[in-house]
């Protein structure tokens, strides 16, 4: 089966870590002026956006399936999430590959063969959060600014991992620009008082997959026996 998204490409869309995807092009320049905001300040609105931040620490586990085509295949994902554990099942044409990391390390299965996740991707990886809003840390900005984006204004945080754009109007998260890669989220599901991306937007690698979810389910039907 051909190379496809990893199934944790939810951390692209709320966490400063797992961003990076490559892509074809670069956002279109624009007008960049100083936002009065603090990068607190446009985190916190965030989190209230989603649900509020006692919600989202709340969630101890979350199983989320996701479906996509990329050139013609159908392909189906769920992904069981426990703190910086989370299992990926990818099934596609009859073939399944499986991801899998306990916190401390983790493996990629396909047709029957493990292969250990690189070392220098556990360091990364031990970061993650249930929800992945949360990796959003206000210490690893600087400043914050203001651009015109798709015709509204958004609050955007930079750092050496990227921009990430924040709707100024609803203070949720619209787009994450990494190296030359995005991804864009287009509309959101609640579930529980919480928000979660309901339809994505990726480019990456010369071609662009959107991403639906399907099922959303919080703090039931996962274990510690799921990341074995």
């Amino acid at each position: 089966m051909k190379k496809i998204i990893i199934p944790f490409f939810c951390a692209v869309l709320f966490s400063v870590p797992a961003a990076a995807q490559k892509a074809s092009a670069a956002p279109a320049k624009t007008e960049v002026v100083k936002s009065k905001l603090t990068p607190k300040e446009v985190i916190d609105n965030y989190f209230k956006a989603l649900g509020g931040k006692s919600k989202l620490e709340a969630v101890k586990s979350t199983i989320i399936d996701n479906s996509l085509n990329v050139q013609g295949m159908d392909i189906t994902m769920s992904t069981v999430k426990m703190g910086n554990k989370f299992k990926s099942v990818q099934t596609a044409m009859g073939q399944t590959v499986t991801q899998v990391f306990d916190g401390e390390k983790g493996y990629i299965e396909r047709a029957g063969q493990k292969t250990d996740f690189p070392a220098e991707n556990i360091a990364e990886l031990k970061k993650g959060t249930t929800v992945e809003a949360l990796a959003f840390n206000p210490s690893a900005f600087q400043t914050v600014t203001t651009e015109k984006l798709d015709a509204k204004d958004y609050n955007v945080l930079s750092s050496d991992k990227g921009k990430f754009y924040f709707d100024a109007a609803t203070g949720l998260l619209y787009k994450s620009s990494v190296g030359e890669g995005s991804v864009t989220i287009k509309d959101f599901m609640t579930v529980e008082g919480i928000k979660f991306p309901s339809e994505v937007d990726i480019q990456g690698q010369g071609q662009k997959v959107t991403v639906k979810t399907t099922k959303v389910v919080l703090n039931t039907g996962a274990s510690d026996a799921d990341f074995k």
